[in-house]
């Protein structure tokens, strides 16, 4: 009897066994992967899961005939690259090993992450009028939606939570108004469809975003990371989310990346410029492409410390000047300095649409680029500011140009006058006979109105490197 009970025993064992190894054997792929996602066109794609070591996995697609093959290795992982066509679909791609998966109403576009904090991730679940309003016309099939869920982790993961969905008005509601925005106009110029990967997470700092081993490079950035403080409601530890949110969809081609984020790094203002970049850079490496990154310049706000939104500022400006950057002004479009979350999202994204049409795609004709602070010089009591971008020409709105300030060898700033000659602005106070140095809309709330002729407002600068005490509140 009990030699009975014993083989039933080895028995059931040997089944559950069996199936666990089938179970194991099955193909598997990564949430990112899967039916109505938008894959980039006129590439080398990778497509990637797990199956059992030394398992031959083939892949067919409807858009041609070649069959792909694939071997997972000794560590159940597989990867295949496929060349994709010009923007289209519906596509099927069928993927088979032990099992088979079918990935239905497949389209071939345009793909950009969109990230950061709660400027990017606010939607019309967070009341924005302008989500609400253009919800029940946003039926678009070719506009697809990847949401990544809030998560973090202290290793590099190889899969995240999300799923591809088509933009309908029940969806759209509450994705990113940005992105959805951003997506909307590209895909009305280009006529591609446009998938977008909804990556962000409200209150975050970049160094959540960014690798460890960039922040350990630098002291600056060190010293800028050990300065922030936990709270309830996000991460602020280095890689936290990029290890669990980014870094699983890297194996994922992408056209580029459109960024919103800033306000939680005020605090650690002079470390965020090589920080950002540094970001920048690390997630083109795991990407294994330099591709595009547009970036919105945090908006005017009272913030606690005096300066610090202006020197957050500051830095996103030296930062615009990295290699295949973009940025956009949004100073014009702060209805209240009291809200952190300015509710003009469909004009912030029409500018960063227009940097992605103008620099990614070679559309001409669209002047996309804010005017920036060049050079100055000073002739007796009157200082003369040259700046980029103007090239048809630079108008006040108003009556007078507001906004800057003068300082003479004393360094102390006063209000200043200021005229506009042959796209040259001349800065003075009658007071100052002996000018040294000028800003522009250099404080945390200043909503400045000097523009170029395309309508974008003129960033703000500062002539001086002088120490600013940003302790006063």
């Amino acid at each position: 009897m009990k030699k009975l009970i014993f083989l039933r025993n080895v028995m059931i064992l040997l089944c559950f066994l069996t199936v666990g190894s089938n179970a194991w054997a099955k193909v598997r792929l990564p949430n990112i992967i899967g039916s109505h996602m938008v894959l980039q066109q006129k590439s080398k794609v990778k497509l990637w899961g797990w199956a059992a070591a030394s398992e031959t996995i083939t892949i067919k697609t409807t858009w041609d005939t070649t069959t792909y093959k694939a071997v997972a290795n000794n560590g159940a992982h597989w990867e295949a690259e496929i060349n994709t066509p010009a923007a289209g679909g519906s596509y099927t791609i069928t993927i088979e090993g032990e099992n088979k998966i079918v990935l239905e109403d497949v389209l071939i576009g345009e793909v950009w992450v969109c990230s950061g904090q709660s400027n990017m991730e606010w939607s019309g679940d967070q009341g924005l009028q302008q989500s609400k309003i253009e919800a029940p016309n946003a039926t678009n099939n070719k506009l697809r939606f990847f949401y990544v869920s809030k998560s973090t982790s202290t290793s590099r993961q190889d899969d995240l939570d999300g799923k591809w969905m088509v933009c309908s008005p029940e969806e759209m509601i509450h994705f990113s108004a940005i992105g959805y925005f951003f997506g909307k106009n590209l895909h009305e110029r280009l006529n591609a469809p446009i998938g977008l990967i909804n990556s962000n997470w409200g209150g975050t700092p970049a160094e959540t975003w960014t690798p460890e081993y960039v922040i350990n490079s630098n002291q600056a950035i060190k010293k800028g990371a050990a300065s922030l403080k936990p709270t309830e409601w996000w991460p602020y530890k280095s890689e936290l989310a990029f290890n669990a949110m980014i870094y699983p969809i890297t194996n994922f081609s992408i056209a580029g990346v459109i960024w919103y984020q800033g306000e939680s790094n005020t605090i650690n203002y002079y470390s965020y410029e090589k920080l950002f970049t540094g970001m920048i850079e690390s997630w083109r490496k795991e990407w294994k492409i330099n591709f595009p990154f547009y970036f919105v310049q945090i908006a005017p706000f009272k913030y606690e410390y005096n300066y610090v939104g202006a020197l957050l500022r500051e830095s996103q400006t030296k930062s615009s000047l990295y290699n295949n950057t973009g940025m956009v002004v949004i100073t014009d479009l702060t209805p209240d300095t009291n809200n952190i979350h300015p509710i003009l999202k469909k004009e912030v994204s029409l500018r960063l649409s227009n940097l992605a049409l103008n620099k990614t795609y070679g559309i001409k004709n669209i002047n996309c680029e804010s005017p920036i602070y060049l050079s100055h010089i000073i002739e007796d009591d009157k200082i003369k500011i040259q700046f980029t971008n103007t090239s048809n020409g630079i108008i006040m709105k108003g009556k007078e140009i507001t906004c800057f300030e003068i300082a003479g060898p004393d360094k102390v700033f006063y209000p200043a006058q200021a005229i506009i000659k042959d796209d040259i602005v001349i800065v003075f106070n009658e007071k100052i006979k002996t000018p040294v140095a000028v800003r522009y809309a250099f404080n945390n709330t200043a909503i400045p109105n000097l523009f170029s002729k395309d309508g974008l407002p003129i960033n703000l600068f500062r002539t001086d490197d002088w120490e600013i005490d940003t302790n006063t509140k």
